[in-house]
């Protein structure tokens, strides 16, 4: 299986992620985690998984990772395997009702990239999934690079069906 994570950073955590993601997805043969920046469009062609992992930043992605979504031209991931993640607080564990509410009406990063992959043509593996940062920096929670390669395993299982 020939595989992409493309991910933005701004504390690292999300690098973090997108690492433990694309180590257990498959060797570095077969899958490269590369920044935003450095992905290219026609990158995509002849790969089978394309992960798209970003922070979550006022409740959505960054213009980073919009940008290359929006790039990508239209059904150009049919045939291709796509998940996203992001990286967020656990507003459950803040004493904030307002940040709940925002969370509740606004939502996280991941969930909006997976649904535009998929209306670029990607068959979505995975559902989107969110790994927790303590604080606005971090560092991640214990255990969360974990569940990101539990996450990974569970779509290189649903991409090899």
């Amino acid at each position: 299986m020939k595989g992409i994570v493309v991910y933005d950073s701004v504390f690292g955590n999300t690098e973090k992620v997108a690492k433990a993601i694309g180590e257990a997805l498959g060797s570095t043969e077969e899958v490269s985690t590369i920044q935003v920046k450095e992905a290219a469009i026609d990158g995509l062609k002849g790969i089978d998984i394309l992960v798209v992992g970003s922070p979550t930043r006022a409740f959505k992605c960054t213009p980073a990772i919009s940008d290359f979504v929006k790039k990508i031209p239209a059904n150009a991931l049919a045939g291709i395997g796509v998940a996203a993640f992001d990286t967020r607080v656990a507003v459950e564990e803040t004493n904030s009702r307002v940040l709940k509410l925002m969370v509740k009406l606004f939502g996280y990063a991941a969930e909006p990239i997976s649904e535009k992959l998929r209306k670029k043509g990607g068959d979505v593996k995975a559902a989107p999934a969110g790994f927790i940062v303590g604080g606005t920096e971090g560092p991640l929670k214990d255990s969360e690079l974990d569940r990101a390669a539990a996450w990974a395993k569970e779509i290189r299982s649903s991409s090899a069906s």
